[in-house]
């Protein structure tokens, strides 16, 4: 068992990244910055819904 949360599944490290990413872009005081961090967030999401699709894994919402 690892503290450090490398056991994760790779969806499940992804959804988390998406969602450090949304933060990062709240919190971003310059414009350009916060939606560059916002559109790297949509694109993970995309990828992360389209490999569910393709998978049949349900990854549920995000």
């Amino acid at each position: 068992m690892s503290v450090s949360g490398e056991s994760r599944d790779p969806s499940q490290q992804m959804r988390q990244k998406v969602k450090e990413m949304e933060q990062a872009a709240e919190r971003a005081q310059d414009p350009q910055e916060r939606e560059r961090l916002k559109d790297k967030a949509r694109q993970l999401r995309e990828q992360i819904q389209q490999r569910g699709n393709a998978g049949g894994d349900d990854l549920g919402p995000l």
